[in-house]
């Protein structure tokens, strides 16, 4: 009995410490409302492609069906993108904001978080953005083609222990054994594995399909601002320097590939203004000091042409503890905020 007074004592205690908790702490922003005039998904870019040579098979598509006779050889239309769209009920975005995902992953990246917070795709929409987000070419609902017929090579996969180890989420090669997280680390570990989830094979022979859909998008809906992640600034580098005139800045989060470095690949970019973001512990990783460093070497080159840079480093801005994932770690609202202001001191918000 006297066990459970105190038990029933210290839950007590304990509500009554959160109700004053939350009674003292200062209340939170409240958030713009969330409000759609319109939204769409449509397919862009994409080719045919033509298999031959291929054997006639008998194919059972249903358990006690009747078996389909499925001739591979044929037209096929392959390399298209998939993209979903929303239109705010109040816009205030100058341009579209269009946002490409990643190596190994699609545009699942930018909606909600693991955990289930709101990610990116919301944070702009509630400031009046109309935003676009993709799967690439052999990613996510852009589907496949035939491989090695038309995808040429093998698709690359990846293990759970390789974004924890690789994306700066865990303390190095090894730590995924451990579980080991980067103290400071604002990635949520505890969803990890619904962050693995999310992950798709990729291939590393597609760039100039992937290329190819990125710059009809342009077409279609720019001029836009490309908000591009790791490999996708690879692509949001190059599709500029060739749809110039489609692209109102570019905001490459932790690029991991680059535009073209021709005098004239240069050139293209000089009106078009860049914002890069770097999170945290780069320098204290194997490999991210390297890849800051080409990017680093790209953007001289680029302010050396007449472009103009800003290259943002969140921990010397006050914002610990990022990993390559900024857009889904706790602080993600933060560093939208750092983005949503460069691109507001541009001109480009009402």
């Amino acid at each position: 009995m006297a066990a459970t007074r105190r038990a029933e004592h210290g839950r007590r205690l304990r509500l009554a410490l959160a109700l004053a908790a939350a009674m003292s702490a200062p209340a939170l922003a409240e958030e713009p409302p969330l409000a759609l005039r319109g939204m769409g998904s449509f397919h862009v870019g994409g080719r045919e492609a033509v298999v031959a040579g291929k054997p006639v098979k008998e194919v059972l598509l249903v358990p006690g069906g009747v078996p389909a006779r499925i001739d591979p050889n044929g037209t096929y239309q392959v390399e298209a993108m998939y993209v979903q769209y929303h239109l705010p009920a109040t816009p205030r975005g100058a341009v579209p904001l269009l946002l490409w995902h990643g190596g190994g992953l699609t545009g699942v990246t930018w909606e909600s978080t693991p955990d289930g917070r709101e990610g990116w795709q919301q944070y702009f929409l509630r400031r009046g953005w109309a935003t676009y987000v993709s799967d690439a070419v052999e990613r996510g609902r852009a589907g496949w083609a035939m491989s090695p017929e038309i995808f040429q090579g093998d698709p690359v996969f990846l293990t759970k222990q390789d974004p924890w180890e690789r994306f700066r989420i865990g303390a190095g090669p090894g730590s995924w054994r451990t579980r080991t997280a980067l103290p400071g680390t604002q990635f949520p570990v505890e969803a990890y594995d619904a962050f693995m989830r999310q992950v798709v094979p990729r291939w590393t022979t597609t760039d100039a399909a992937q290329l190819a859909a990125y710059r009809a998008l342009l077409r279609r809906v720019g001029p836009a601002v490309v908000l591009a992640h790791s490999q996708g600034g690879l692509f949001a580098g190059r599709a500029a320097q060739a749809e110039p005139g489609q692209v109102r800045a570019l905001v490459l989060v932790e690029p991991a590939g680059f535009g073209e470095t021709t005098p004239e690949a240069l050139a293209a970019l000089k009106d078009i203004p860049v914002l890069a973001l770097y999170g945290d512990f780069i320098d204290q990783d194997q490999r991210w000091p390297a890849i800051r460093q080409r990017g680093l070497d790209f953007y001289a080159a680029l302010r050396a042409a007449g472009g103009q840079v800003d290259v943002v480093s969140l921990p010397e801005r006050g914002i610990a503890g990022n990993s390559h994932m900024m857009m889904m770690d706790r602080n993600n609202q933060a560093v939208a905020q750092v983005v949503h202001d460069w691109l507001a001191a541009r001109g480009l918000w009402r």
